[in-house]
């Protein structure tokens, strides 16, 4: 009984053996016979719609470093504003720019590294005090403007990036100067030069 068994393996094996080669894709004929096979392409019917997509935009803001590394009375504007998270605008920084000028004037703006004569922090209740490095200046700066009730509508005006008339009008009317600046009458709405500070005034 185990002969036939046997003798039907050995015929099965024999079938595979005789069975056909798998067919050749049409590429690999192509190939062959060195024609070229069509290029595919799909048409797409004018009724369907086209869809965009639309991704959020993104922008830097200047850090510490930079902006002492670019030294500039419009720099120290920026990094007080950074400091207090605030925006970084025209309307914001031409403000500042122009408070530093009636406190110091331009070509020494950094004097005592306090530009604003701020007396918070600096050792000095007039404002006469100084600070180690305008890094810290504008810290400390940005920590009056905001825990400093008296200050609370310069605060809100340059959070909101207010109109610069809007928040000059607030700093006059703050008890930041015993003068109020005379309610705008000393107070010059030119633009501020550009100044570069000593390096060593940075820290």
């Amino acid at each position: 009984m185990a002969i036939p068994a046997a003798l039907a393996v050995i015929a099965w094996g024999a079938a595979l053996m005789m069975a056909p080669p798998p067919l050749p894709s049409a590429a690999e004929t192509a190939q062959a016979s060195g024609t070229t096979l069509p290029e595919q392409s799909i048409t797409v019917a004018a009724t369907v719609p086209d869809i965009s997509v639309d991704r959020d935009g993104y922008s830097a803001t200047d850090g510490a470093q930079t902006l002492a590394a670019n030294g500039t009375n419009y720099d120290w504007a920026k990094l007080v504003l950074v400091f207090a998270g605030w925006p970084t605008t025209e309307s914001n920084i031409t403000v500042f720019t122009r408070w530093m000028r009636q406190e110091n004037g331009v070509d020494n703006w950094w004097n005592r590294n306090n530009p604003l004569n701020n007396g918070w922090g600096s050792g000095g209740g007039s404002g006469l005090g100084s600070y180690d490095s305008l890094v810290t200046a504008a810290e400390q700066c940005a920590d009056a403007l905001h825990r400093n009730s008296g200050y609370s509508a310069i605060a809100a005006g340059f959070a909101a990036s207010a109109p610069t008339s809007e928040i000059e009008a607030a700093i006059w009317a703050s008890p930041w100067a015993s003068s109020h600046y005379a309610n705008g009458a000393h107070w010059s709405s030119r633009p501020a030069d550009m100044v570069k500070a000593p390096t060593d005034a940075w820290g």
